[in-house]
């Protein structure tokens, strides 16, 4: 496994990560669930990614039973809020009462004493960035978070809150996390050079497109098939990505080794990029995935891949 850091900070993270969004604690059993985790950091993973609204909690429950036995310095983990966690009107977004208040129950639940990065899982327009910043940068001075970040946040936003950050000489975000893969370029055009400029890691999620990028539904998605059922996937399933998929499957056959070895491996081309997170069904799918990390794709390869991509 090889690491990198999280743009400018002094935080080194494994180039394939693991998080727990619709499988720990939900899709995945919770034994299963345990086999994989560990595996992961047997495999080298250090960064867990997990958010309070994965399966309502369980996700960071789940990973709490793995990293009680393992020395917590060796690992980085994070989590997320913003989403609702119940009915009660201030147990969501990024207002300071939910940050402060949802910070202790994901600490709880990791049973841990601290994140090494804590990310705002989207923008909140009902609440103030400088809010937002504010109670970040006291999380920090507490001890409960090492950094923070931003998810799914747009190039003004993610701007907005490092210029109130440096009006206010406090902590800035020095991460987003977006999704990215070869079938979503967006962050190309303004998330990755804003990110850049203010040195800001980027740590991506969905980067084999929940499964597209496999190759499992190059001929559309199989009856009873995630792909069949899940809404989150229902915009990328058209004949385009298909025949997409299909000729980077090919691509990948001829250099020997599984398109999602090869989507994964096209990510980390871009140095602006921290690490991929997956999302494992199998101690075997994991070891598969990681492989990536030590794939190297020449110019022709890139420069093949890009022309199929459009």
């Amino acid at each position: 496994m090889k690491y990198r850091k999280v743009g400018k900070s002094g935080l080194s993270i494994s180039e394939i990560s693991i998080g727990g969004w619709l499988t720990y604690g939900g899709t995945v059993d919770e034994k299963r669930s345990i086999a994989i985790l560990r595996e992961a950091i047997a495999c080298g993973i250090n960064f867990i990614d997990m958010a309070d609204i994965y399966s309502k909690g369980k996700a960071e429950e789940v990973a709490g039973k793995v990293i009680k036995d393992f020395q917590r310095s060796d690992l980085v983990l994070s989590s997320k809020l913003f989403w609702p966690m119940s009915t009660d009107p201030n147990d969501r977004g990024l207002g300071r009462k939910h940050i402060m208040e949802s910070v202790e129950k994901t600490l709880k639940r990791l049973g841990t004493d601290y994140l090494d990065l804590y990310f705002c899982h989207r923008y909140d327009p009902e609440s103030e960035t400088e809010e937002t910043v504010r109670a970040m940068d006291d999380l920090v001075h507490q001890g409960k978070i090492l950094y923070w970040g931003t998810s799914v946040w747009e190039a003004e936003q993610i701007t907005d809150a490092v210029e109130i950050a440096n009006s206010f000489r406090v902590y800035r975000p020095v991460v987003e996390q977006p999704r990215y893969n070869m079938l979503d370029r967006h962050i190309e055009a303004e998330i990755l050079p804003t990110c850049s400029k203010y040195g800001m890691g980027l740590v991506v999620w969905s980067p084999l497109c929940q499964g597209l990028l496999t190759g499992k539904y190059n001929d559309g998605p199989p009856p009873g098939s995630r792909g069949a059922e899940s809404r989150w996937m229902r915009d990328d399933l058209n004949e385009d990505n298909y025949e997409k998929c299909r000729k980077l499957t090919s691509v990948a056959n001829d250099l020997g080794i599984k398109l999602s070895q090869l989507a994964l491996a096209w990510i980390l081309r871009r140095e602006e990029i921290s690490c991929a997170i997956i999302g494992a069904t199998s101690p075997e799918q994991l070891k598969e995935n990681v492989m990536a990390s030590e794939i190297s794709l020449s110019d022709d390869t890139l420069e093949q891949t890009e022309k199929i991509l459009g």
